[in-house]
């Protein structure tokens, strides 16, 4: 059975268009390389993507946290609080 994958190969590594693929032990296979680079709107999306990421990151870095924000926190105790009232 010949089973053909679309996708871009950048630093050694294969980056499949589509859902991941799912080959199980050693195959023989055939790699074509093409003389293109990926169209620009796959990159703008990654930038785009990666850009609103750390903006997020950045965003959310300076903030206080909180017990409420973390529902399944439930020791079944009082948490230990170390200051200097004694």
């Amino acid at each position: 059975m010949l089973r053909a994958y679309e996708g871009y190969l950048e630093k050694g590594r294969f980056f499949p268009i589509g859902p991941p693929l799912s080959v199980r032990g050693r195959r023989r296979v055939i790699v074509t390389v093409l003389d293109e680079p990926p169209p620009e709107t796959a990159r703008e999306n990654d930038r785009v993507w990666l850009y609103e990421f750390h903006r997020l990151a950045e965003a959310s870095s300076h903030e206080a946290l909180r017990d409420e924000d973390f529902p399944r926190l439930s020791l079944g105790r009082e948490l230990l609080t170390f200051d200097d009232e004694g």
